[in-house]
């Protein structure tokens, strides 16, 4: 999928990304899940990486294989440093309102990988599938 950097495209990436979640095996819960860390990812694309530049676009991509399922997002901005982000477990960041969404994706998502491009920021969210035995 390709957005333009506006955050009326935001929902359509999270209804898509549950639904897949959902057809991967994933339950309701882990799928609703899935789909709020895509949401905020692409959200941080749009505001932080892209700066709302129209002429700028967001690409996100699926993957799913027997193991996991994986989505990447990306944006063409300046490029993110995710060690630079402040810890919202700090105490001088617990009242803030923003900081949440890297610390998020890593307590849901199994694997979350930073790919610097150029120009932009690429994240890599994975959810390992769990098998079941018969």
């Amino acid at each position: 999928m390709t957005l333009d950097s506006e955050l009326s495209s935001v929902e359509t990436v999270e209804t898509r990304v549950e639904q897949l979640a959902h057809q991967a095996g994933f339950d309701e819960d882990t799928s609703s899940q899935i789909a709020m860390v895509t949401r905020e990812a692409v959200i941080n694309a749009i505001l932080h990486g892209n700066k709302r530049d129209p002429a700028k676009k967001v690409r996100i991509g699926f993957a799913l294989s027997d193991d996991a399922l994986s989505i990447t997002i990306a944006d063409e901005g300046l490029g993110l440093d995710p060690d630079s982000v402040p810890d919202p477990c700090a105490p001088e960041n617990i009242l803030r309102s923003s900081g949440r969404g890297i610390f998020l994706m890593r307590a849901i998502m199994d694997e979350v990988h930073f790919h610097q491009l150029s120009p932009g920021t690429e994240i890599e969210l994975i959810k390992h599938r769990i098998h079941k035995e018969s």
